[in-house]
């Protein structure tokens, strides 16, 4: 990080920037964990919806 000051004695902070990376697509286990995951939210919120009618 580095600070300039201007004319007036006003501070300017700069934060150091991240390195910049390209995203990985996902491996095969990776897309079935996250199909799994969908699998048991949509379940999840399958049933809250049916309880939310039956008590209501």
């Amino acid at each position: 990080m580095y600070t300039t000051i201007n004319n007036e004695g006003l501070l300017n902070n700069y934060s150091a920037e991240p390195e910049v990376y390209y995203a990985e697509f996902p491996s095969q286990e990776e897309q079935s964990r996250y199909a799994l995951q969908a699998g048991i939210a949509t379940l999840f919120l399958a049933a809250l919806g049916l309880v939310a009618c039956a008590v209501s």
